[in-house]
């Protein structure tokens, strides 16, 4: 059972900062008790934990404990286990980088513990008026909300959350760490598989290849960049998976132009080739990946023209 653990005020935010947003229910059919949590450092204090969901950001120090996101519900415990071995500190606070329930699963599980949730607001409104399934609880929702940016000092690091375009959602977040040198961009980039687009949570194809652009500004020529999923990756891996994406879009653009349906082209795959481009690291994407890649990016193309 997870333990308690007492709330610590965030005296350093104004409470201007304080909003109100609900968590996708997934993973409710998957079977936990076989993932396995891995510690992965990433640089200095840094760290990411990998099991089944969204990478998890942890940031430890005499300060307490940062985290950034928290896949799913069943998952809780494994992945308070996995932060205690590397610290006795107390969570102080959990980031959110979109509403996704692979990110979010866990949300009211350590809000229960005490923890305060850290989100943009669009994040917070959209776990609690989701465009599909139930609303999450109260306990579930970020306590702390952010429109453009925010700043945490936290363990000697100057922590910087940011909004990114409308890209995965209209709710992403970066979180840059500066003397880490680490970005955790969340799922507008990924090396395990194609841009994701969300066009019922406000995702866009414009949008992402701003966001990725965006990523590549910030970073520098040794920046860590932690995906949503997949490995610790360059700014030259975000720019070429960039490059990709306006590929694909201009493929797609093309086809709609030339009268094509969707379903014509999920029959012709004009962007067969990058697959092997997008999805770099785990098993190349299947038919059924493919042709949910292809629909969401069709109808996010034709809307955008």
């Amino acid at each position: 059972m997870l333990k308690s653990q007492s709330r610590l005020a965030l005296c350093s935010l104004p409470a201007a900062l304080f909003a109100v947003g609900s968590a996708f229910a997934q993973g409710q059919q998957q079977d936990f008790s076989k993932v396995e949590i891995k510690t992965h450092q990433v640089a200095g204090n840094f760290y990411y934990l990998e099991g089944q969901g969204g990478n998890v950001g942890v940031l430890i120090g005499d300060d307490g404990v940062l985290m950034i996101d928290d896949q799913f519900a069943p998952l809780s415990e494994k992945l308070q286990t996995a932060i205690k071995a590397l610290s006795n500190k107390p969570i102080r606070m959990l980031i959110n980088t979109h509403v996704h329930g692979d990110h979010t699963g866990g949300n009211e599980n350590f809000g229960k513990l005490g923890i305060n949730i850290v989100a943009h607001d669009n994040v917070r409104v959209r776990l609690a008026k989701p465009a599909t399934g139930a609303p999450a609880p109260a306990v579930a929702l970020p306590v702390v909300t952010y429109g453009d940016t925010m700043s945490i000092h936290l363990n000697g690091e100057t922590i910087m959350i940011g909004k990114l375009p409308p890209a995965h959602t209209d709710g992403d977040s970066y979180i840059h760490f500066a003397k880490a040198d680490v970005i955790h961009c969340g799922d507008v980039f990924r090396t395990t598989g194609y841009p994701g687009v969300d066009g019922a949570n406000g995702g866009t194809v414009k949008g992402t290849i701003d966001a990725l652009q965006k990523l590549v500004d910030m970073a520098g020529p040794n920046t860590k960049i932690l995906p949503g999923h997949g490995v610790v990756s360059t700014r030259d891996d975000v720019a070429r998976f960039r490059a990709n994406t306006i590929e694909a879009q201009r493929r797609i653009t093309d086809a709609i132009k030339k009268g094509m349906t969707l379903e014509q082209v999920i029959a012709a795959n004009p962007t067969a080739d990058l697959a092997p481009k997008f999805v770099t690291t785990g098993p190349q994407p299947d038919k059924a990946t493919t042709d949910r890649f292809l629909t969401a990016f069709y109808n996010a193309v034709k809307s955008e023209l």
